[in-house]
């Protein structure tokens, strides 16, 4: 760290494993339970095929950020490699816009989650179940990384198994001819199909993959290489990638009425478990609904509440936000002032969204925009900083992927949603301003130049 200008302050105690499971946490093995209603319907119906263009876009950008990482092996994701790769003003565009997704999706999670919950006890309103799942995760992210590692362990284990359960289940049922019976219309559907459509799906079925990236913002508790952080995300996104197109292959042949579905789009959310349920009865639709709640509200908030505070955390290091986001706790070795703010943001915006009527559309596709934006940047980072400044003859790993993860980014992004474009280009266009004023005010200049860092390009 001090070859860059920073002291060592967060704990280096994440193993590969630790990296690995933490990555897998944040996007959540059975992610698919709570948006595929959203994906069948955007896809004509081949929510595999949207997953698997969003598995390869998202492939070409962990492997720029496994680039990245190895050269500066720092907290702060794409902020801290787009501002050391290019200029700071374009790192903290990068970071404004990567905040988009950091900021808001701990927000989507319990909210997802609280909604869950209430469809199983209604008893217990949105807005208490939101507030419960907030408080729990702020005060085991408080008690230090350590203790989160542990507990997202057995939450993952207890994803996969149901996960397996359901795979069995339903692979039994279509066996048996239950919903569509075995089906290869999820990979390709001729009435169907066109690539705009598929990509505008996968601009949704992203959401599932966003959690690799996490897993650069624990660079400085990293307690092995600066590789280890690219090897884990690229292993956790495999991972991912399989078992997110097995399922909702599953799930489509599980689906009673296709068309009624593509046509009316899934509102409330529940085709997943609907179509789980013709797999195996009541009990499945509430073993996916609660597995789903869990999963979202506590597991994966969990690490997405401790990935934003680090990037905050970073950001404010550099003056680029307020000071006191940088306070570390001496007791814990955490970024306190970051975590709890980032639990009351979380809350405010949860609570929101709950009297909104589409408040759950609408803050998923913003938080994919923002997400995918901060990529772009990413790719081009790679290519000026080890192309253009360090002068790299590896051409495929710092130029043809890079530029193959912009092209493909980019037409995910024209494919999005109208409604994201614009809230997504407002906030760029406030970034841009905020950047500017940080310059005039000579807050962009990096503690340690660039041209000093120790990278690898053989």
């Amino acid at each position: 760290m001090e070859q860059f200008g920073y002291k060592q302050e967060l704990k280096r105690t994440l193993t590969f494993s630790d990296l690995i499971i933490y990555g897998l946490i944040f996007m959540v093995p059975i992610a698919p339970f709570a948006i595929f209603g959203g994906v069948f319907h955007d896809s004509g119906g081949m929510p595999p095929v949207a997953y698997i263009i969003a598995l390869i876009a998202m492939m070409f950008s962990a492997n720029s950020y496994s680039q990245m990482a190895q050269a500066f092996p720092m907290a702060g994701s794409v902020y801290t490699y787009a501002g050391r790769g290019i200029n700071r003003p374009v790192g903290f565009i990068a970071g404004w816009m990567i905040l988009l997704d950091y900021i808001l999706i701990p927000t989507l999670l319990y909210f997802v989650a609280a909604i869950a919950m209430n469809g199983i006890i209604s008893q217990i309103p949105i807005w208490l179940w939101l507030i419960l799942f907030v408080a729990l995760n702020t005060v085991i992210n408080y008690l230090g990384i350590h203790l989160a590692a542990v507990v997202i362990r057995v939450m993952l284990v207890l994803e996969l198994l149901v996960l397996a359960i359901f795979l069995v289940v339903g692979l039994v049922a279509v066996s048996q001819g239950k919903g569509q019976g075995f089906s290869l219309d999820a990979f390709y559907n001729a009435e169907t199909f066109s690539l705009p459509l598929l990509f505008g799906a996968a601009s949704i079925a992203v959401l599932s993959f966003l959690g690799f990236d996490g897993i650069s913002t624990l660079a400085e508790e990293n307690s092995g290489s600066s590789k280890s952080l690219g090897r884990s995300m690229i292993a956790a996104l495999c991972l991912l990638g399989v078992l997110f197109i097995a399922q909702t292959w599953v799930a489509s042949m599980l689906v009673e009425d296709p068309a009624a579905l593509i046509a009316n789009g899934d509102p409330a959310g529940v085709a997943f478990y609907e179509a789980a349920a013709v797999a195996g009865g009541p009990f499945m639709y509430i073993l996916t609904a609660a597995s789903t709640a869990i999963a979202w509200g506590f597991a994966n908030a969990l690490v997405a509440q401790a990935s934003t505070s680090r990037l905050l955390y970073a950001m404010a290091r550099d003056r680029q936000l307020p000071k006191f986001l940088a306070k570390v706790s001496e007791k814990h070795s955490v970024p306190v002032n970051a975590t709890f703010l980032v639990a009351a943001i979380s809350l405010i915006l949860g609570l929101f969204l709950t009297v909104l009527p589409d408040g759950l559309g609408a803050i998923a596709a913003l938080v994919n925009f923002g997400a995918l934006t901060a990529f772009l940047l990413l790719n081009v980072s790679v290519v000026w900083w080890f192309i253009v400044r360090q002068k790299s003859r590896r051409w495929f790993v710092h130029l043809v992927f890079p530029v193959l993860g912009f092209v493909v980014l980019s037409f995910v992004l024209y494919n999005a949603r109208v409604s994201a474009q614009i809230l997504g280009v407002a906030w760029l266009i406030l970034g841009i301003v905020v950047a500017a004023v940080l310059y005039k005010s000579g807050r962009m200049t990096n503690p340690v130049p660039v041209e000093s860092a120790q990278t690898e390009v053989r």
